[in-house]
């Protein structure tokens, strides 16, 4: 007997928590309202009023924007990844100077110059292809030049 196994579907999808919030968003929105009431305890009101806001404002964004399918959160630590690592990898093949001191240089023997060959004259050339095409059997004139 087979064992069927429930394969499970939809895994990209967040559950919902209260309504249209998840457990993250549910979670960052704690967090943000724990640190507006801290700054509420600590601060004066019109800057703890800023500051709220300015917390808001992130913890809003960390919450609910989505760039490109992905949380806020991820995009920001792979934009951030991104800005550290070079973006050109280039291999330079660096070699130590116990290596250089080691190898030595060839060499180089003069060489004798090429002398320049005649030109070959048409007539020459059909005697020699005749030569090649008889195997050898013709034998090219003597007395010509």
């Amino acid at each position: 007997m087979a064992m069927q196994f429930v394969v499970p579907q939809f895994i990209e999808v967040e559950s919902k928590v209260i309504g249209p919030i998840s457990v993250r968003q549910f979670i960052i929105l704690l967090l943000t309202a724990v640190v507006i009431f801290v700054l509420w305890e600590i601060f004066s009101f019109w800057i703890a009023a800023i500051l709220g806001i300015f917390s808001l404002a992130i913890g809003g964004t960390f919450a609910f924007v989505r760039i490109n399918g992905q949380a806020f959160h991820i995009f920001l630590l792979s934009f951030i990844q991104t800005l550290k690592n070079p973006k050109l990898k280039v291999w330079e093949r660096i070699t130590p100077d116990v290596l250089h001191a080691k190898i030595k240089e060839p060499k180089v023997k003069p060489v004798a110059p090429i002398p320049v060959k005649e030109s070959v004259s048409t007539s020459r050339l059909s005697e020699l292809s005749l030569m090649v095409d008889t195997g050898g059997i013709y034998k090219e004139e003597k007395n010509k030049k």
